[in-house]
Order: structure tokens, then C-alpha cells, then sequence
């Protein structure tokens, strides 16, 4: 079901200028770039600090789980490149979910925070379930911070 519901996200709705800014929204995301950005504007600690929680976690995760990054194979490559070859959990959508929680929870910060977990399937980076795990991990780290 993740490898099928990564490919229908892979193939559906798929025009260049979405991909363009699905990639420069993502390359924002980076790290929690734009989480750790909109915490420092705002001067707001506690987000900076689960923005980075969040990542640490999420890294440490990947390093013990190993999960490669999908292969669709050459009719569907990535559209984007990766910072890293694995791919459990997702740290966009880590970071994304704990920074929106973290910053107030509006509801444009989450629906923010969704398009930028979403831009890494649609971007054939990250199995849904990647994604999934990154978003669930970034709520709790928020939520228990």
C-alpha cells in the first residue's frame, strides 16, 4: 500500500511550475530551515528549541532504522535531491509538524506544515509512511516539550 499510494503521488498532478515550487518549498525545509526562520522572527525559544529536538530525533532515528530512500526505477526518478541516501522518518515532516505546534498550532501553520511534508512524496523522496512517522514524531516531540 505505501510503495502504491507513493506512486499514484509520484504520477498525479505532476506540471512544471508545481514541481519548481514543490522543490524550492522543500529545499525551505531543509534541516527546519524555515521552522528554525519563522521561531527566530517571532524570537520565540521554546520553538527554536523543539524545532531542533525534533531534528536531533529524527536523525537519530534514521541512523537506526536505515531506510532507503524509494526507487521507482528510471521511468520515475526523484525530483529532488536528498541531503542523505536514508529516508525513516521524514525530518520535513518532523520538523514541519513540531515547528506548526510550536509556533502557535493555527490552523495555516499546520496546513503549512502538511504541504511541506506532502512536497516529499510528491517529490518521489519519502514513502508516505516516512512521512507519517516524521509527521507523528514531530507532534510528540512538540506536544511533550
Amino acid at each position: 500500500m505505501d510503495l502504491a499510494l507513493l506512486r499514484l503521488l509520484r504520477t498525479r498532478g505532476h506540471w512544471p511550475a508545481l514541481e519548481r515550487a514543490a522543490r524550492g518549498y522543500a529545499r525551505a525545509g531543509e534541516n527546519g530551515a524555515l521552522w528554525l526562520a519563522l521561531a527566530a522572527v517571532a524570537r520565540d525559544r521554546r520553538a527554536l528549541r523543539v524545532v531542533l529536538v525534533a531534528l536531533v530525533a529524527n536523525t537519530a532515528i534514521k541512523q537506526v532504522v536505515r531506510r532507503p530512500r524509494p526507487d521507482l526505477g528510471p521511468e520515475l526518478p526523484p525530483i529532488a535531491s536528498t541531503l542523505s541516501s536514508l529516508s525513516y522518518p521524514s525530518a520535513h515532516a518532523a520538523t514541519s509538524l513540531a515547528g506548526a505546534g510550536a509556533l502557535g498550532g493555527s490552523p495555516a501553520l499546520y496546513c503549512a506544515a502538511a504541504a511541506m511534508a506532502l512536497t516529499r512524496p510528491y517529490l518521489g523522496v519519502h514513502y508516505p509512511s516516512d512521512v507519517a512517522a516524521g509527521a507523528l514524531l514531530g507532534w510528540a516531540v512538540e506536544r511533550l516539550s
